[in-house]
């Protein structure tokens, strides 16, 4: 299912009929909210209706469109708005961005090195684990945060199409992660988010039009996580 801030990324409020209700629950047809997924954390968004106003908790999807679930027993009839806070849409766009670029240089600084997790922090941070063995490259990957403070510097375009799931799959460097393909569309399409000259890859989260719009990050750790994994933390600066 294609999620409607793929589409329209800068929509953060949408009013919108219920196609369906049950206690702590509703079923709208489209909604702004990113309901989380591939290390990026769901929107903080709100739900109002003729009757107040709540936080939205939880998306579930369905074949009609996405269930918003909210705490209590409430059962909303009539139409809703659905709001996304901003500033934390904005905060996980650009640590999106930049994890994609961290991955782009560490997947050309060390022989195609695949993503073996990701996650991206409310707290400004994110870490990205990473299938390599040899302890030696703890010094490498401190180093990390020159490479990406460049790419931010240069101001390049992001963009996304959509593109053959299975020509993707075969397309070697799409799929990044060692255990986890992107999802197959109902079309048969895959998501593909290229930051333009650097790199291309499978991925359905939100990002930032360019990455000079991203603030510089900083290496905070380098961890070993077993016999082959490594895991970075990076920080934004300022």
């Amino acid at each position: 299912m294609r999620l409607f801030c793929q589409t329209h990324p800068d929509v953060l409020d949408l009013a919108t009929p219920v196609l369906d209700a049950r206690p702590g629950a509703v079923l709208v047809a489209e909604s702004p909210v990113f309901p989380g997924g591939g290390g990026q954390l769901m929107d903080v968004a709100t739900l109002a209706w003729a009757g107040g106003t709540t936080a939205v908790t939880a998306l579930e999807p369905d074949p009609r469109g996405w269930w918003h679930l909210f705490a209590g027993e409430a059962e909303i009839d009539g139409p809703v708005r659905i709001s996304v806070a901003p500033e934390f849409r904005a905060l996980m766009r650009e640590l999106h961005t930049l994890a994609h670029v961290a991955n782009a240089v560490v997947f050309g600084a060390f022989g195609g090195a695949l993503l073996t997790g990701a996650q991206l922090g409310a707290d400004a941070t994110f870490r990205l684990d990473f299938d390599l063995p040899g302890a030696e490259n703890a010094e490498r990957l401190r180093a990390l945060d020159g490479p990406i403070n460049d790419v931010i510097r240069q101001d390049l375009p992001v963009r996304a199409s959509s593109m053959d799931w299975d020509a993707a799959n075969a397309t070697p460097g799409l799929f990044r992660s060692k255990s986890v393909a992107p999802p197959r569309g109902d079309d048969g399409q895959v998501r593909i988010v290229e930051i333009v000259g650097l790199d291309r890859q499978g991925c359905g989260g939100t990002h930032l039009a360019s990455t000079g719009q991203a603030r510089p990050v900083k290496v905070l750790k380098v961890e070993n996580k077993g016999r082959q994994n490594r895991r970075i933390k990076l920080g934004l600066v300022g």
